[in-house]
């Protein structure tokens, strides 16, 4: 898992993992045994997927072997151009953002990027985007809506980064301005939660037409470790912030905050990342193969009241 210890539940399948990689670079040698792993993997995998908590389900979308955005444009898309910079202050590598094709069709692709090694992760500040990565991704789609493309978003962050230079150049203004400006752009909007999607910093490239959600990631206003610190000012009650959160891909097609929930391999994205790649494809398929029906005046509106629906209840 990149030098990342695995949780406690996932232990026994991490080991059976490596040990199948391992059998699979030796070739015919120990075929026998590499079958024998397979199976036992397969198990593990079903064991652990089927018991999941919504905590477990928390560390499992963290898992560091999972696809980030530049995977899925890597395998999904062609004629890839990134853009960088904000046009204000600098280039954030927390976001990437630019232009490529989509089956034949030219599309607009922003995404949060964690990293996968030490300094990889340093370099992308663990996923965490600062002002100009938002910014940076609104110039983007900006592009896209002046140019008449799709907007196909990856969310994949713990939040935003909270640190004083982030604040002194305007975080939450900047967060703010894209809720705004996604909210009315007439282009179509499909958005893809891929691990965390981590408060107003999944938010702020999370408003569109189409939200999509991989069965084993997470999205939720703050995290549960945020949550606990708050409610109870206890880390040990992280499993009851999670469960309380709703966080689940399962809770939030039910709460209508996501639109589909996109089946993962068995065990996780990170346990078959090609495949996981191909689900995300046909869904991003589905989703624009509907959207084209709808009117580019109209998608603000039905945009607009999507989101309005969402948190509405009943007294009874």
């Amino acid at each position: 898992m990149a030098g990342v210890p695995a949780p406690p539940f996932l232990a026994r399948l991490e080991e059976l993992r490596q040990r199948l990689a391992e059998l699979e670079r030796n070739g015919p040698e120990g075929r026998a045994e590499l079958v024998q792993v397979r199976m036992e993997l397969e198990e593990e995998a079903k064991r652990v997927t089927a018991t999941l908590t919504p905590w477990q389900q928390c560390l499992l979308a963290r898992h560091a072997d999972r696809p980030h955005t530049l995977d899925y444009v890597r395998g999904l898309f062609t004629d890839w151009v990134e853009l960088h910079g904000d046009r204000a202050f600098s280039d954030d590598p927390a976001i990437v953002a630019g232009f490529a094709s989509f089956d034949g069709e030219a599309v607009a692709i922003v995404g949060h990027q964690k990293g996968r090694d030490t300094r990889d992760r340093l370099y992308r500040n663990f996923g965490q985007p600062r002002p100009d990565g938002y910014r940076k991704a609104l110039r983007v789609m900006k592009l896209a809506e002046k140019f008449r493309r799709p907007v196909i978003s990856f969310v994949d962050t713990p939040g935003a980064y909270p640190g004083l230079d982030a604040e002194e150049r305007g975080q939450a203004e900047a967060i703010a301005r894209n809720l705004r400006e996604m909210a009315a752009l007439t282009t179509p909007i499909v958005v893809c939660v891929t691990g965390e999607g981590g408060s107003g910093g999944a938010l702020a490239i999370g408003v569109g037409d189409r939200i999509l959600m991989l069965e084993h990631a997470v999205y939720s206003v703050i995290s549960p470790e945020g949550c606990a610190a708050i409610l109870w000012k206890d880390q040990s009650e992280v499993q009851r912030a999670a469960s309380a959160l709703r966080l689940t891909a399962r809770d939030l097609l039910k709460l209508g905050v996501i639109d589909e929930i996109v089946p993962e391999p068995l065990g996780g994205a990170h346990m078959d990342p090609a495949l996981a790649i191909r689900s995300v494809g046909s869904a991003l398929r589905r989703a624009l193969g509907e959207l084209r029906r709808w009117r580019r005046t109209e998608l603000p509106a039905r945009r607009y009241a999507k989101f309005r629906a969402m948190g509405q209840f009943v007294e009874r």
